[in-house]
């Protein structure tokens, strides 16, 4: 349906939107736990079956995974793969929410995934189940993951009137990749105007030195600003460097990192609230006074 929508006033005084990029804009679950599910099928199927085999496969390929860590991973079903590519994820919040400049130790997106990665095999009992190339290569799972169905229609609805801007705690490397991902009929990519990440920073989300150097580098007022993510550490923190808060709904993304109580509150000093399944980012653009089409169909599930 097309459908516009009366703006709130400070619609006019915003030049440009900040969009958080993991879980926002982009959907992870399904995509890493579906990469990491696949990699040990694929590790699993060239395991040799005998001693003979086992011996060849060493001297070709190093030290091959033992039988003990081979039987772990066969035990593993796909809830599993989706756990452990949760506590993934919550690694790496952990790690941004704690990290102070100057004080703690820069290690950028890709470095941290890996790592991550190979204390969580070992923490699940599957060390030496992938080589340092298949690891290295999993960790990249986190350049590619799929738009949210609205996304692409939503950045190039705002994208009409505002500057949208990526501002994610991601590295250059990762949001260039992200940002080429297309939709399911190969047509546009993500296409934000600005990517700025953290790396260029020095920091991380929700460190205001973030929010900051992003209004330097918009060259604009904090009223100037709007953030949209569906976490609401990072809303509040925008929030109280002056940016408006948008909140987009995303499955899981609300209750991943957030009390009750603390959604709440939230609703209260939101500027927009978008529930899951009322449209994300295209209902963002039509709650600014933007005409959008709206098709139900197009905004269930995750693009491919």
């Amino acid at each position: 349906m097309s459908a516009t929508h009366q703006p709130p006033p400070w619609a006019s005084e915003i030049k440009a939107l900040t969009f958080d990029v993991f879980g926002t804009c982009v959907a992870w679950r399904e995509k890493i736990a579906s990469a990491l599910a696949s990699a040990t099928e694929a590790k699993l199927s060239s395991a040799p079956s005998s001693a003979s085999e086992s011996a060849t496969s060493s001297s070709s390929s190093g030290t091959p995974p033992s039988e003990q860590v081979l039987s772990r991973a066969r035990s593993l079903t796909g809830d599993d793969w989706a756990r452990f590519a949760a506590e993934w994820r919550k690694a790496y919040s952990d790690f941004t929410r704690g990290f102070v400049p100057g004080q703690t130790p820069w290690r950028d997106t890709d470095t941290f995934h890996h790592d991550a990665l190979l204390e969580l095999l070992s923490k699940w009992q599957l060390d030496g189940l992938f080589t340092r190339s298949e690891t290295e290569k999993l960790a990249l799972t986190w350049h590619h993951l799929p738009p949210w169905p609205d996304t692409i229609q939503g950045l190039q609805l705002l994208g009409s009137r505002y500057q949208v801007a990526a501002l994610t705690n991601g590295n250059q490397a990762s949001l260039k990749d992200l940002n080429s991902q297309k939709g399911v009929d190969g047509s546009s990519p993500l296409g934000f105007q600005r990517l700025l990440s953290c790396d260029l920073y020095g920091a991380y989300k929700p460190n205001s030195k973030v929010y900051q150097s992003a209004l330097k580098d918009l060259g604009l007022k904090p009223e100037q600003v709007a953030m949209v993510a569906a976490h609401l550490g990072d809303l509040r923190a925008a929030k109280d460097n002056g940016f408006r808060a948008i909140y987009v709904g995303r499955p899981g993304e609300l209750d991943f990192d957030s009390s009750e109580d603390q959604i709440k509150e939230a609703k209260e000093w939101a500027d927009l609230w978008i529930e899951e399944n009322e449209g994300g980012m295209v209902e963002v653009a039509r709650r600014l006074g933007i005409k959008a089409d709206i098709n139900s169909d197009d905004v269930a599930g995750v693009l491919g």
